[in-house]
């Protein structure tokens, strides 16, 4: 779960995290409040939503006096901001946060986040902040210093001041940023993050370490232990199929093709999508329907399939290990009978129950093509999308 970067500040100060003045606004009113509360004469204006390079898509102004604050909120809300992660359709911005400005004397790059290489959380740190670090990783690789974090200790002091040390801060700001490094660690972890970033993390000319940008995302499996972070959600950052999956427990990730998938194993799921691309179309979705669906689960998950109006054919491929080819045939049958399934519609079962699931399909009276294998069901169902 992603959230805002006003909200991952608001987490990251209970841990002891170094933050600017900043407050929410909905309108050109609320924003220009917002400045003379928070006082000075230098603010920014930041859109709020759920992707990084806002600033290069438009989404973050410098203003010098109220009138442009008021200026920019207004240009600001309302606009669909494209950047390089949220695809060419953009997001709508319907929020600013309006922080103060600081003197910036360098910035830098600082993130925690899960190594999967050992399984252990990790701390990566760079002189080159404010920049995408695919970008350092790609074309200054060196400039990326990493420290592994034993789980059993945590971030050590020494830790965090080699990282000081060799992403070049000065001998006179290391203890303070020790103490942000600190912060950041114990945040991620006492909140169960998968990423915790700071981009960029700034050297002030007072010699201050601040955290000027954040980027927070949260384990979806640990949120029943953290509800401060959930009521934190915005549902319009997020994709409504998305949302309405995730009501029944479906693993659902909206993609830009033509062909719906149904599978039972994230695994198989995959390998479902790597092999339609193989067979020359695009996949409209991954979705999981787990070891544990029931007909009911069957049924909802192709409704949802059917409510994106790209799709123009369906996939099935279940393997019946938990979970039962009849079940998985019942929810096919009952949602193309409800729905009026009219796109082509291929199943390829194997595993428990296959032959009462196979025949269960053929006596349904309904359009639906057996596949033998994957690579026979792949080649059915693309070309009959394909006409």
């Amino acid at each position: 779960m992603n959230i805002h970067e006003y909200q991952a500040k608001e987490v990251l100060r209970k841990f002891g995290v170094a933050t600017l003045k900043g407050k929410l606004a909905h309108s050109p009113e609320e924003a220009v409040a917002a400045a003379k509360e928070i006082g000075g004469s230098v603010w920014v204006v930041k859109a709020q939503i759920h992707a990084g390079g806002r600033g290069k898509g438009g989404g973050v102004k410098v203003a010098k006096s109220l009138d442009e604050v008021s200026s920019y909120t207004k240009n600001i809300l309302g606009m669909t901001l494209v950047t390089h992660q949220t695809g060419p359709e953009g997001k709508v911005v319907q929020k600013v946060f309006i922080e103060q400005g600081c003197n910036i004397a360098k910035e830098y790059y600082v993130a925690c986040l899960i190594d999967r290489a050992t399984g252990r959380a990790a701390m990566m740190a760079s002189s080159e902040g404010g920049m995408d670090i695919e970008e350092v990783a790609e074309h200054s690789p060196e400039k990326i210093i990493k420290v592994d974090i034993d789980p059993t200790v945590g971030l050590m002091p020494f830790q965090a001041r080699e990282l000081a040390f060799k992403i070049g801060m000065a001998p006179d700001i290391v203890n303070k940023a020790v103490k942000f490094f600190s912060g950041l660690y114990n945040a991620f972890i006492a909140t169960d993050c998968s990423i915790a970033e700071i981009n960029p993390l700034v050297v002030t000319k007072e010699n201050e370490v601040l955290c000027l940008d954040a980027k927070m995302n949260f384990d979806s499996n640990s949120l029943y232990r953290h509800q401060d972070i959930v009521e934190m959600r915005d549902l319009n950052e997020e994709e409504p199929s998305e949302i309405e999956a995730s009501k029944f427990d479906l693993a659902f990730i909206k993609l830009d093709g033509n062909i719906g998938c149904l599978v039972n194993g994230a695994g198989l799921a995959m390998a479902t999508l790597d092999i339609i691309k193989l067979h020359g179309a695009s996949p409209a979705n991954f979705l999981d329907v787990g070891g544990g669906a029931n007909k009911e689960k069957v049924t909802e998950a192709f409704k949802i399939i059917l409510k994106d109006k790209n799709v123009k054919g369906i996939l099935v491929n279940i393997f019946g290990g938990i979970m039962k080819c009849d079940i998985i045939a019942d929810g096919v049958i009952a949602a193309s009978k409800e729905l009026g399934l009219k796109v082509p519609l291929v199943v390829r079962l194997e595993g428990t129950n296959v032959e009462l699931g196979k025949k269960m399909l053929r006596e349904s009276g309904l359009n639906i093509t057996p596949a033998d294998n994957l690579t026979d069901a792949a080649k059915k169902i693309v070309a009959a999308v394909k006409g």
